[in-house]
């Protein structure tokens, strides 16, 4: 699993109506069907964005969220008539490994509060551009690209996404984005840097240790 952040160039607004959001939304659709990523949560924010995504591949998480990046700054550049004027994200997109379990629930919960914490919105479930919005809504007809999880939410899910998350917590995962590191438990963390300084397939390295 892989918590994936992508920032516009400059905190350009990415997205200035709710048209801009939709089709962000169909795109996530479109790479979907293009590189079959799965789509397990998400948050689309005014100058950024957030996936967490299970591959199911090696190699799939590159194509895909490089799709989606390049197409997204070619449309938005052709919509507003700014083609040739400057990139539209700040840099590569970053990409941290999350171990299953307590600390991919973290980071699920860190993605869909994410309006709530810049104060865009009185509860999580409200901002109408997230995953948690879809599961609240599933009455409404939307594009279809979210996928189940490994593990189940628990019952109070929406409950628990409304509670803040500890400064101690955020900071140590804002450290893990800013070093492009892993976010799991110390021997996991271990297990993945290593596999990584060899240069061998994530997969690989979860068959051999079991995890």
């Amino acid at each position: 699993m892989y918590h994936v952040l992508n920032r516009s160039a400059k905190r350009t607004r990415l997205f200035d109506s709710g048209e801009d959001y939709f089709a962000f939304e169909r795109l996530l659709a479109e790479a979907r069907e293009r590189v079959p990523v799965r789509i397990i949560s998400y948050s689309s924010m005014p100058n950024h964005w957030h996936l967490l995504l299970w591959p199911r591949k090696d190699g799939d998480l590159t194509k895909f969220v490089k799709w989606l990046a390049t197409t997204h700054a070619a449309r938005w550049n052709r919509y507003r008539g700014a083609l040739g004027h400057g990139a539209v994200y700040q840099s590569r997109y970053k990409s941290i490994p999350v171990e299953c379990g307590t600390h991919l629930l973290w980071v699920w919960r860190y993605i869909e509060r994410n309006a709530l914490r810049a104060k865009l919105v009185e509860r999580a479930q409200d901002w109408r551009w997230c995953s948690l919005w879809h599961r609240m809504n599933p009455e409404v007809e939307l594009p279809h690209f979210l996928d189940p999880g490994p593990i189940t939410l628990p019952m109070d899910w929406c409950e628990w996404v409304n509670q803040p998350q500890t400064e101690t917590e955020l900071e140590a995962f804002r450290r893990c984005l800013a070093t492009n590191g892993a976010y799991g438990s110390p021997g996991w963390n271990a297990r993945w840097m290593q596999a990584k300084k060899r240069g061998r397939p994530a997969s690989y390295e979860k068959r051999k240790n079991g995890v």
